[in-house]
């Protein structure tokens, strides 16, 4: 199988004629034609009559070729044909619309390591061609060119760090940021260390919110065991967050006006699992040091032993970053 890509943009090319937007209005060196491509050099999309050889297949979105080798599509809006059961070769696939839909696919085992997946339908949803490259290189999936042939056996690794750490404020989109990078990931526990809300409706709808976000087939975990939850790991784990989770200590231990010897040594225990983790973790934390120093004592105690556990950890990470506005600036 040849699969020669026409165009890698949206429907109306990249950047969209008209647009003012700061993504088209810095646009890539080599600008993009809208989607198209070419199989063989006989085969178009959409799969309408194709040659003797050639079977359409995923309601349409799929094609097996005469050698057996197979090509998926999936545009923006398109669902993971989880009825298939074989493998498929290239992956076609807008990444920018739920790109959790690529760890659907590995997690069917419709996609695997030696699977070229390719985004197209690239527009002005990308912020910045490096975030896109950075994007892209966590998921395991490639860009190219127009005019770019691809065949199978192309597939790439994802680079993801064994430990990230996620510093940001209240809704700075540190949160969104850290579902990101594990979203091309087949299996993934979420660790949720907060309260469910319950009795707490304004909590609750956080909650509920998070939990919306989230790919569906996530495994969920609750729980203040942070440490025995990151040694006994078998899937990435993502923590969010060590904020909930040092107050919910403090809570545990007595220790907004007793002994804090216990949090510290709760805090020694999560590092000690976070150095030795058998799986990729991505945690996220409060950046508290940037506020005004709290009236009061029990709170200026949460606010250094939250600092200091955010450094520790910092410091045994191969990836922190500082997220702003929606915007990651790596430590």
């Amino acid at each position: 199988m040849k699969v020669l890509l026409t165009g890698t943009a949206g429907a109306s090319g990249r950047p969209e004629p008209g647009c003012r937007c700061a993504s088209c209005a810095a646009p890539p060196p080599d600008r993009r034609r809208p989607f198209g491509f070419v199989v063989d050099g006989v085969v178009t999309y959409p799969f309408r009559d194709p040659p003797d050889g050639y079977r359409p297949c995923a309601g349409g979105l799929g094609l097996v070729c005469p050698d057996g080798t197979r090509l998926l599509h999936l545009p923006q809006g398109a669902s993971v044909p989880v009825q298939e059961t074989s493998r498929y070769d290239v992956v076609l696939i807008d990444l920018l619309d739920r790109p959790e839909r690529l760890g659907e696919l590995r997690r069917a085992g419709l996609a695997d390591a030696a699977t070229t997946v390719v985004a197209v339908g690239l527009d002005h949803r990308i912020r910045s061609e490096e975030e896109l490259a950075g994007r892209l290189r966590l998921w395991g999936a490639i860009t190219v060119p127009d005019g770019t042939e691809v065949t199978p056996g192309q597939g790439v690794a994802p680079l993801t760090p064994l430990r990230a750490l996620l510093l940001g404020g209240s809704r700075s989109g540190k949160s969104a940021e850290a579902e990101a990078r594990l979203a091309a990931e087949p299996h993934v526990t979420y660790v949720a260390t907060g309260p469910d809300g319950t009795g707490d409706g304004e909590w609750a709808a956080r909650v509920r919110a998070h939990r919306e976000r989230r790919p569906a087939h996530w495994a969920s975990l609750e729980t203040t065991a942070l440490a025995a939850a990151i040694r006994a790991a078998t899937t990435p784990l993502l923590i969010d967050g060590l904020g909930t989770w040092l107050a919910a200590v403090f809570d545990e231990h007595g220790a907004w006006e007793g002994d804090r010897a216990p949090v510290i040594a709760r805090c020694d225990e999560l590092v000690a699992a976070w150095r030795q983790t058998p799986q990729p973790l991505v945690a996220v934390s409060d950046e508290v040091g940037m506020g005004v120093v709290p009236a009061t004592a029990s709170g200026r105690a949460f606010r250094d032993a939250l600092g200091r556990l955010n450094e520790r950890l910092a410091a045994e990470s191969e990836y922190a970053a500082l997220v702003v506005a929606g915007r990651v600036l790596a430590l």
